[in-house]
Formats: structure tokens, sequence, C-alpha cells
């Protein structure tokens, strides 16, 4: 049987990519939630 996670670069980008978030207000707020927590990676 295949494992479920296939990576691929391209796909990661345009689904969950800065630019993809920062297009929507609702990213954006995904964004500064994210900033504000803390964490050490933003978006991939």
């Amino acid at each position: 049987m295949k494992r479920t996670y296939q990576p691929n670069n391209r796909h990661r980008s345009t689904t969950h990519g800065f630019r993809v978030r920062m297009s929507t207000t609702d990213g954006q707020n995904v964004i500064k939630r994210r900033r504000l927590k803390g964490r050490h990676k933003i978006s991939s």
C-alpha cells in the first residue's frame, strides 16, 4: 500500500505558501496569529 504523504514542493507552495496566505484576509489573519504566537515558521 502507498503512503498517504507524497511530498511535492510546488503543490505545497501553491496551497500553503506565503503569497497564497497573504492573498485573502483570512490568510493574513493566519499569518498574524502565527506571528503573535511566535512561530519559527510562519508559512511554507
